[in-house]
């Protein structure tokens, strides 16, 4: 929420950077607002300074330095946030930290914070350096000089453990630092470890309280207060469990007290089950009690419009300030499995079984029907977290907290909406490389700038995801069927299915479900072992297919001939692929399973817990859906085996100068050929030579200077590339084809015509590059080939920016015309295709690099297209190009760590 959840920051003097602010998580999961100091934190500023120890003191200051006179006081308080800059740490109403840099020539600055005594070692030196060399950038300070005394171990690590290249000298008993605060990818890799240790750590805080209050709870059955507590204590909470109502003495047996200060005890968590208007004094109270974390089931938020959004930014500002994070409000709760824990904050009367997939849903009021679901399926559960209006915990969290959760190997995630849509590429991408992510998203298609690029349609959504390597179902069913294949059995190595059953038509309904999922099915299957087949038969044909090296997945299909129990089936069906590395789904028709089973539970073997042991395999109402499933997994294995992949640093590239050439444009403003080909320039996009002309002679002139052959086209609107229209004419030898193609072009198109002239290039495949930034995922790049078929079909493929080297080749070849570029050529009149030579990907792949690198570091370039981009076998040749420069983008995931 940054500076938004202190409303000081927002009645700060003209000129105060209010944008700086941020509230940020430390090391041990707690929180504090982190604002740009202000004249009036004078006395507090004393105030910590007085809670200094000596060492502290003498640390910071190089001698005792019992108070700070009135003229330091000022001139460390009274700062013009551009030479001089200093960022306080405020917790509770107190400031526990102040960190400043003082600029001492154009380029350097001296940089120095301390932390009061009880909050070192929270990790606050790490946060104060981050965001003071972020607000250094801002205004174009290059490095950082400190001086720290050599037994200020501390001190010392916070700097060289950044990630900077740090230069170090001694000399006259101090140390002496001078380092480049540019972000470096270590520098950026450090952070992001940091944010996703300390936000799992807030995390963890909540889901394993020692003691959680119950505020609201209630002795009348049937209330959310009552309801709450008794989940808590009947799921087996072993921890200190406080009611909290206003006038009981007891509530279920248990003492109540009137507010959670009044608690004897420590208080981790607090359940909050009030009336909205009351919520807020909940959070003071809880605030008093220094209690971790509120989950706060109440409505009337943020859902309800304008005003109830304000009240919910205020009590999440309030939270921060005090060191505690939020879930919802408006939602339905958290729960954790483990035995040592068994927490059931939730609305759900009974959690699944412990097992090893973490949840995490948006919505409350389908919370409990999801939690019916997952216990139906016999889907274990780890941990849960309902976010309702998710005012301060969200998805993000979670992906932080379960990336390194030893309880949880798989991700079941239901999205409403995104929060921040690029952080979770970024952590769903980290998080699927190590455990699988399963979710159901909306599908509502994002808009896009209007005029200035096409906008990535439902198709780049699922590319977004697919670069993530999450796996996106369309359904609530097909997340559980997902998720219970990804639960209870391997991945496959591979694309070849093997299918084995009983039933010939549901063998071949089998392959065509397949076949349509672009998976393969080897040579000798299906098996068909009959319908009179016993089960030693059945058996049999499933233990060849385990042990067959050319199966990597197999699909069991089983209709119980009459009258013959189908335990036996299935019993085999466990017995003979349990431990053979490939995953197996089956379809089991019909059987002999007790009423209300789902059809899964027929073929698990439950372990000594009654949950599904090692030796479970899922299974489903039709084949259909059971090679879904497997499919959806199979795609998702497949890119855990590519090469993550890194973007690339290419020395040719100068930033700085193109960050030159697009402060120097026009704002609001689309940059056409020659106006855009320099900034395309800093980054080694070569744009080719263009003269634009609007009569017969200038025609000439623009081919003379260029240099025959050349091609002439109409210069602007939609006949601009539509050589099938008469809009392009190529290879004009000398002036007199230039005078008559251009005679030509004006009597069809009109009298007086502007067009462009261009030095011919050799044949290629006709390509368009796009970078769009899209309000949900930022920027985007664009791949497609040129022409009206591909435009009339919208096959274009899209990834978020920036590129890896393996994101852009995947790029190339992702549109449906793709084979094009390798050699595929039809010609009009010819009966079928004729060998071409293929085009250079590599280089396509390279220019795709290039355009996300220009989209990553130049936010105000909104938009750009290249085309043509002429592909041949040495090459591309970016014909025609459009820069759209505006107001940069929102991006949430960029710059120091902060909450959102």
């Amino acid at each position: 929420m940054g500076a938004a959840s202190d409303p000081a920051d927002r009645r700060a003097a003209p000129g105060y950077p209010g944008h700086r602010a941020a509230d940020v998580v430390l090391s041990d999961g707690g929180t504090v607002h982190l604002r740009p100091i202000r004249p009036a934190d004078a006395p507090r500023i004393v105030a910590m300074h007085s809670r200094f120890s000596e060492r502290t003191r003498y640390l910071r200051y190089f001698s005792p330095y019992p108070r700070i006179p009135e003229r330091d006081l000022r001139r460390f308080t009274e700062v013009d946030h551009h030479d001089r800059e200093a960022f306080v740490a405020e917790l509770a109403g107190e400031l526990i930290a102040v960190g400043r840099f003082d600029r001492i020539d154009p380029d350097s600055a001296e940089v120095a914070f301390v932390v009061e005594d009880a909050h070192q070692r929270r990790g606050l030196g790490s946060v104060l350096l981050e965001h003071l060399t972020a607000a250094a950038r801002e205004e174009h300070i290059a490095r950082f000089v400190a001086e720290v005394l050599p037994e200020n171990g501390t001190m010392l690590r916070v700097f060289s453990d950044a990630g900077y290249t740090v230069d170090r000298s001694y000399a006259d008993g101090v140390v002496h630092l001078t380092f480049e605060i540019a972000p470096t990818e270590r520098s950026v890799e450090v952070a992001r470890d940091r944010e996703q240790r300390t936000e799992a750590a807030s995390i963890a805080r909540l889901l394993a309280p020692r003691s959680v209050a119950v505020v609201g709870a209630s002795t009348r059955p049937g209330t959310i207060g009552h309801t709450l507590l008794r989940n808590l204590r009947e799921g087996g909470f072993p921890g200190a469990v406080y009611p909290i109502h206003p006038t009981a003495k007891t509530v279920r047996g248990l003492t109540a007290y009137p507010s959670v200060a009044d608690v004897p005890g420590p208080v981790d968590l607090a359940l909050v089950a009030v009336p909205a208007e009351a919520v807020s004094e909940v959070v003071a109270d809880s605030a008093r009690a220094g209690v971790h974390g509120l989950v706060i089931v109440s409505a009337g938020f943020g859902e309800l419009g304008a005003e109830g959004l304000a009240r919910q930014r205020a009590l999440t500002g309030t939270a921060r300030a005090y060191g505690m994070r939020v879930v919802g409000p408006n939602c339905l709760g958290i729960a954790n499995t483990a035995p040592a824990v068994r927490l059931n904050a939730t609305l759900a009367p009974t959690l699944p079984d412990p097992g090893r997939a973490g949840f995490f849903c948006q919505s409350g009021a389908l919370g409990v029907a999801l939690l019916a679901e997952a216990h139906r399926r016999r889907l274990g559960l780890s941990s849960f977290v309902s976010a309702g209006n998710r005012a301060d915990v969200s998805g993000n969290d979670l992906l932080q907290y379960w990336l390194d959760d030893p309880a949880t190997d798989l991700v079941l995630l239901y999205l409403e909406t995104f929060g921040n849509p690029r952080k979770f590429a970024r952590l769903a991408r980290r998080l699927a490389r190590r455990k699988p992510v399963v979710a159901v998203a909306g599908r509502a298609r994002p808009p896009s700038l209007a005029g200035v690029g096409p906008a990535p349609d439902e198709r780049a959504v699922e590319a977004l995801f697919a670069r993530s390597g999450v796996i996106r179902v369309d359904t609530v069913p097909e997340l559980f069927d997902v998720g219970a294949l990804l639960a209870h059995q391997p991945l496959p190595g591979g694309t070849r299915v093997g299918v084995v059953g009983n039933s010939t038509a549901l063998g071949v309904l089998a392959v065509e479900a397949l076949s349509a999922a672009d998976l393969s099915v080897p040579d000798g299957y299906p098996v068909d072992v009959g319908p009179s087949a016993t089960s030693r038969q059945f058996a049999a044909a499933l233990r060849r297919a385990v042990h067959d090296d050319a199966v990597d997945a197999l699909v069991a299909v089983f209709v119980p001939p009459l009258a013959v129990p189908s335990a036996a089936y299935a019993a085999v069906l466990v017995d003979e692929t349990v431990g053979g590395g490939k995953p197996v789904v089956a379809t089991f028709v019909a059987g002999d399973a007790s009423p209300g089973d789902p059809p899964n539970a027929r073929l698990v073997r439950p372990g000594p817990d009654g949950a599904p042991g090692p030796g479970t395999v899922p299974s489903y109402d039709s084949v259909e859906e059971a090679v879904r499933a497997l499919a959806r997994v199979t795609r998702y294995a497949e890119w855990r085996r590519r090469p993550a992949g890194r973007v690339p640093v290419l020395s040719d590239v100068d930033s700085e100068r193109a960050r030159t050439l697009v402060a120097a444009a026009p704002g609001d403003a689309t940059l056409v050929d020659a106006d855009a080909a320099p900034i395309l320039a800093a980054y080694g996009i070569r744009v080719e030579a263009s003269v634009r002309a609007v009569d017969a002679r200038a025609a000439v002139d623009a081919a003379e200077s260029l240099g025959y052959p050349v091609a002439m086209k109409v210069a602007e609107g939609p006949l601009r590339h539509r050589l099938d229209l008469g809009g392009v004419r190529l290879d004009l030898a000398d002036a007199d084809d230039v005078r008559r193609a251009y005679a030509d072009m004006a009597g069809r198109f009109g009298g007086t015509l502007p067009v462009v002239v261009q030095p011919m290039r050799p044949p290629g495949v006709a390509c368009v590059v796009d970078l769009v930034e899209d309000p949900a995922f930022g920027p985007v790049v664009g791949f497609g080939l040129a022409g009206v078929a591909t435009e009339l079909f919208g096959d274009h493929a899209w990834r978020a920016a920036p590129l890896s080297v393996a994101d852009a080749e995947a790029l190339v070849r992702a549109p449906l015309a793709a084979p094009l570029l390798l050699g595929e050529t039809p010609r009009a009149g010819d009966p079928a295709p004729v060998a071409a030579a293929p085009a250079d990907t590599a280089a396509l792949a390279d220019l795709l690099v290039r355009v996300g690198l220009l989209a990553d570091e130049q936010p105000e370039i909104r938009a750009v297209q290249l085309n043509p981009v002429l592909a041949g076998p040495r090459g591309v040749a970016v014909l025609h190009a459009s820069v759209h420069r505006g107001q940069p983008g929102s991006r949430l995931d960029s710059g120091p760590r902060r909450l959102r």
